[in-house]
């Protein structure tokens, strides 16, 4: 029996049982060690560590730290008053408010689990009292903080461009800007159709121009946090690991001093907080490490990289071929151990078919970022119906139309590689 050929079935198998799957993986690899007998099992703890022994990891629990910080500085309502003041009396206001919102949050969280869980829960309870149907609010909810992967600061995109040495943090925080918009814009469509089916109707008026210049103004130290990150990185002030210190500092000088609604008595707490996301951000990342190092040792990206190339297939057709395998395998796998694993694997292939490394790193995290949403795995949809209250099953079928909209999406971004690669250029991140 070949050493992946175990690899792979166990880790299936205890993806099958219910195993986490930083665990699973993690316990694939040690049965591999064990069974094989070509390796010792010393070879898990080892590659675990190096997995995570690294500088621009150091970004990960930084950032993580600065979206807490913002929160605790009460940034929520800060942005729920931003967005509300412009869409919110119109029809469906309350569902735009919430894309606009949690598109803002993206910007600061770096993560759809976050924004879901935290502004997410406070505007699906928003849209309930307002009259929408509850199961749609979750489900609007969920389509939307996909978003916070996409757009700059992105804990994905770090991990990849370890992954992936053509492409830079930077050029990928870039070049998650349009998509992210993108995603936005189409979430809000759909909300558009179904309000007007629905009549899901607006609130009040829109405020007087002086009201909107002092919320504005109010929020504006909030929506720069991204352009202060992009931009530093940009001038070459500093690196995106430093950048996420910086983010750290403008966020606690933000809570604190800005807003003055971060209390040093909070701060335990939200290190607390930090420390035990990070943790299990760092397990995932170092299990995969281990499991991709045999994957790597065995030949396999090797031997499927030269059996994708003698296909003879179009960049086009090899593009189809893997948003169809992503969008597959990102049900069953969280897009962390998804990158680690699949990024060595496809991003070479793509590379030597002319494909842009920026454009197919947008392509394989947004795939794997849907994985979030779409069932019977999905994390998005789990953390969602907990703070909705709403079953999975009225969720799912609510989410339907967004999941076209998502795939509308997805084609547009595989076929017009400008949507990933015009703004790098055009910040001078790709040459």
């Amino acid at each position: 029996m070949s050493v992946s050929f175990i690899l792979i079935f166990s880790a299936c198998l205890y993806l099958a049982i219910g195993v986490p799957v930083a665990f699973a993986l993690g316990l694939a690899t040690a049965t591999t060690l064990i069974l094989a007998e070509n390796y010792p099992l010393m070879v898990l703890l080892k590659e675990t560590f190096t997995g995570i022994d690294s500088f621009p990891l150091m970004a990960v629990p930084f950032f993580i730290l600065a979206a807490e910080l913002m929160s605790g500085g009460s940034l929520t309502e800060v942005l729920l008053r931003f967005a509300g003041q412009f869409v919110g009396h119109k029809r469906g206001g309350l569902g735009y408010t919430n894309v606009v919102s949690l598109t803002f949050f993206s910007g600061i969280s770096g993560s759809a689990l976050a924004d879901a869980a935290g502004p997410g829960s406070m505007l699906i309870r928003m849209m309930d009292k307002a009259g929408y149907d509850r199961s749609y609010a979750a489900a609007l909810t969920a389509s939307t903080a996909i978003v916070g992967p996409i757009i700059p600061p992105s804990i994905i995109m770090i991990i990849y461009a370890l992954q992936d040495e053509s492409v830079s943090v930077g050029a990928l925080f870039v070049a998650g800007v349009l998509p992210g918009i993108l995603i936005a814009v189409a979430m809000c469509l759909v909300n558009f159709h179904i309000s007007k089916q629905r009549n899901y109707r607006g609130e009040g008026r829109m405020p007087p121009l002086s009201e909107i210049l002092r919320t504005t103004w109010k929020a504006l130290p909030a929506i720069m946090l991204p352009v202060v990150i992009l931009g530093g990185m940009r001038a070459g002030w500093f690196t995106p690991t430093e950048a996420s210190v910086v983010a750290v500092f403008y966020a606690l000088v933000c809570g604190k001093f800005v807003y003055r609604t971060l209390q040093w008595q909070a701060l335990p707490e939200i290190l607390s907080k930090s420390a035990l996301l990070s943790a299990s951000v760092l397990i995932i990342i170092g299990l995969s490490a281990s499991f991709a190092w045999v994957l790597t040792i065995e030949g396999i990206p090797q031997q499927m990289a030269e059996w994708l190339i003698s296909m003879d297939l179009s960049p086009w057709m090899f593009l189809v071929l893997v948003n169809i395998f992503l969008l597959l395998f990102g049900i069953f796998i969280e897009p962390l151990p998804g990158v680690m694993v699949l990024a060595p694997i496809l991003a070479p292939v793509a590379a030597k078919l002319g494909v842009d490394p920026v454009h197919f790193a947008m392509i394989v995290i947004y795939n794997l970022t849907l994985g979030m949403i779409t069932p019977p795995v999905g994390g998005l949809l789990f953390v969602t119906c907990n703070v909705s209250r709403v079953p999975m099953t009225q969720l799912v079928r609510e989410l339907m139309p967004f999941l076209w909209a998502h795939g509308v999406v997805l084609v547009l971004l595989t076929f017009v590689p400008a949507f990933s690669t015009w703004l790098p250029k055009v910040w001078g991140f790709i040459k």
